[in-house]
């Protein structure tokens, strides 16, 4: 990437701010890791006599019901080992998530975070369902995993305004995607209504859904291939999404990936996993270059690719590739 001359305002969110953030950030990953432990332990085994014989049962977090074998002394350690790792992951969650409340209120009287409240409780709500590894997000709202990365702020707040979430689906994880959406037992919908209960499915844009203070979610994806099935409706359930194909979403998705804890302006804070910098730069210069772009949304599409490329020669060069 070329040498960029300084050209815009950087927020600096000051020294102390800087360090809560790291502090924070080495919490966060560490209930991270402590919450896939428990994800690991979930259900419970119990001791069920048929006839004569007791049989250890696994359940699981769904209520099914699994035979291990009869009571022996190796199901007997079986038994042993999981309910010990399920306390010991239980303890480890529970004390992480205190660590993780001490520092949301730092996060919040340091002002570490800038990101919508909305962003944070939607990606934690992914995140929580297990369907985060499907979704990429795209657009605007990538901006705050650049600039927490960078350890200041984008100083164009016009570059940051935007009422909706763009989420683009990995269709190459179809059928994986579909198992977990069985799992978790309900729509994608309900898993967003779950965050705020007024989001609804526009009638003329089933690809994205409103909520009563005009914040959208969109779920996109690119365009047909490799026998993507189309059009894509995410379930089966009534009121579903659909995902949107969009134009060259395909070099978003087989592009690098970059992932950075967001914190909100109340100290929340959450996994963004979206595309690296590098991608976001080509990407928005290819559509400010489309004719049949909005003129006000090229200019926005300039503004941010600007941005971010001086974000990385200034904050971020080991990432220029």
């Amino acid at each position: 990437m070329k040498k960029i001359r300084k050209k815009y305002h950087w927020i600096d969110i000051g020294e102390n701010a800087r360090r809560q953030y790291i502090d924070a950030q080495a919490t966060f990953t560490a209930w991270e890791d402590a919450r896939k432990a428990a994800s690991e332990v979930r259900g419970g085994m119990y001791w069920k006599r048929q006839g004569k014989t007791e049989y250890l049962i696994r359940t699981s977090h769904s209520n099914a019901q699994k035979s291990i074998g009869p009571r022996s002394e190796k199901t007997e350690q079986i038994y042993q080992n999981f309910t010990t790792r399920k306390a010991e992951a239980e303890h480890r969650v529970a004390d992480l998530t205190s660590a993780l409340e001490r520092h949301q209120r730092m996060n919040r009287a340091l002002f570490v975070g800038r990101a919508p409240r909305i962003l944070i409780d939607i990606l934690s709500k992914l995140a929580k369902e297990g369907l985060s590894g499907y979704f990429t997000v795209i657009g605007t709202h990538a901006l705050y995993a650049y600039e927490a990365a960078a350890g200041v702020g984008f100083g164009e707040e016009a570059a940051l305004a935007t009422q909706d979430i763009d989420l683009l689906l990995d269709t190459r994880k179809r059928l994986s995607f579909i198992t977990q959406m069985t799992n978790v037992g309900t729509s994608m919908l309900k898993v967003i209504q779950k965050v705020d209960s007024t989001f609804k499915i526009r009638d003329n844009q089933k690809y994205t859904a409103v909520n009563s203070k005009g914040f959208e979610v969109d779920i996109i994806r690119r365009e047909p291939k490799d026998g993507d099935p189309h059009p894509l409706r995410l379930t089966e359930e009534d009121d579903e999404f659909y995902a949107v194909p969009a134009r060259n979403a395909g070099l978003l998705l087989d592009g690098p990936r970059f992932t950075s804890m967001i914190v909100s302006t109340t100290g929340h804070m959450a996994r963004m996993d979206t595309i690296s910098p590098v991608t976001f730069v080509r990407f928005k210069r290819w559509m400010a270059g489309q004719p049949d772009r909005d003129p006000m949304k090229r200019e926005r599409d300039i503004l941010q690719a600007n941005m971010v490329e001086e974000l990385i020669a200034e904050y971020l060069p080991y990432i220029q590739q």
